[in-house]
């Protein structure tokens, strides 16, 4: 397999801002961008809606084609062979999943409150995500000491989550990820917490953008791994 600095790049399409469905129908994209609203709502702050999650999710469901950004910011990596194979199998077992997931959220919807998710009220959408992830609503998160337990939802990867898991992972990809894939629109993400992120990947790479300034620069190695002084090494 030849090296990913030589793969073909695609370059990206222009955001045209008109919501273009690849993946969901109109239904689908309504349900499943109300759902993410309700992960990361509307408060003081923008939220999922505003940061066009369910863009990130449609275009990642879609194919192959959105996978890798080029580390240029130009385009996406096209991919070939049995990796391509692989993924386009990945994201069909996850579209179902998707799929499936609606009509899961319409059914518990229609036969608690006699409409579809998206027509229902914010807190009768929490009630129909509480059911159907088997948990309770979570608190707001805040940074308090848990005992440590973990409060972040984790994945490596998302093979084999539920519609749920998959649903509260993707949205926060859309949310924080780099605006290149879809989401993120308009660094809202970033701007939320106070990230001042590139304006492209390019920039992450010709030195335009670096984190440089908030590196810790008052340390040295034997105040950050004390053994080093014990033993002697210089």
């Amino acid at each position: 397999m030849t090296s990913m600095a030589d793969w073909p790049v695609v370059p990206a399409p222009a955001d045209s801002g008109s919501g273009e469905r690849l993946f969901f129908d109109d239904h689908e994209w309504d349900t499943i961008e109300a759902a993410c609203a309700r992960i990361i709502p509307t408060d003081h702050d923008p939220g999922a809606r505003e940061a066009g999650a369910v863009r990130f999710i449609d275009r990642y469901l879609s194919g192959i084609d959105f996978v890798y950004a080029a580390a240029d910011g130009s385009g996406f990596l096209q991919m070939s062979g049995k990796l391509a194979d692989a993924w386009r199998a990945r994201v069909s077992d996850l579209g179902r999943v998707y799929r499936q997931g609606v009509r899961d959220l319409d059914a518990i919807a229609r036969e608690r409150f006699g409409a579809d998710f998206v027509a229902l009220g914010e807190s009768d959408q929490d009630a129909v995500l509480v059911q159907l992830s088997g948990r309770p609503k979570p608190a707001p998160v805040a940074l308090v000491d848990d005992g440590g337990k973990p409060t972040i939802q984790v994945y490596a990867f998302d093979d084999d989550l539920t519609f749920f898991d998959a649903l509260v992972a993707h949205t926060r990809q859309g949310f924080y990820g780099d605006p290149v894939y879809g989401g993120n629109r308009d660094r809202i993400g970033w701007t939320v917490i106070g990230f001042p992120g590139p304006e492209s990947l390019k920039d992450t790479m010709d030195g335009t953008y670096s984190v440089r300034e908030y590196y810790v620069q008052d340390y040295d190695w034997h105040d950050l791994i004390p053994h080093l002084g014990q033993s002697g090494t210089p």
